[in-house]
């Protein structure tokens, strides 16, 4: 008398405990990927206020040489709001100081004109900040 092999006491197996390890490894994987794919996301839009906060400086800079060629430090404005294009709802913080005499080699007698922007975008832990420096003679 050999007890029945169809009865559910007697059959063994490791379906169950494989196919329950299988699903956890593939949620973990799933976890993961997604986790990766949200700090890439992030590192790419703070990249962005980056250079985004560089051009802001840049173009201070620019807007700062344009005008202390004209005439001297008093009239390089001191914030610059860039309320339109690429650069809306960034800004530009400028200062500027001058220096008489023999600078880097230069001719003695020369105004040297040393121009300082800082670009700022984002708000926040998303902000971005750049600084550019600028010696005009």
């Amino acid at each position: 008398m050999y007890p029945d092999v169809r009865s559910f006491r007697y059959q063994r197996g490791a379906g169950l405990p494989v196919a329950i390890f299988v699903i956890t490894v593939l949620a973990l994987i799933a976890v993961a990927m997604t986790q990766l794919q949200q700090s890439t996301g992030a590192s790419i839009s703070q990249q962005i206020l980056s250079q985004r906060a560089f051009y802001a400086a840049e173009s201070g800079a620019q807007v700062a040489v344009t005008e202390v060629l004209g005439a001297d430090c008093s009239a390089v404005k001191s914030k610059l709001n860039f309320s339109k294009g690429a650069l809306s709802g960034c800004k530009a913080t400028l200062s500027c100081e001058s220096v008489q005499g023999d600078i880097d080699g230069g001719p003695s007698g020369e105004t040297v004109f040393t121009l300082t922007s800082d670009g700022e975008c984002g708000q926040g832990p998303e902000q971005a900040s750049r600084s550019v420096q600028v010696r005009v003679r």
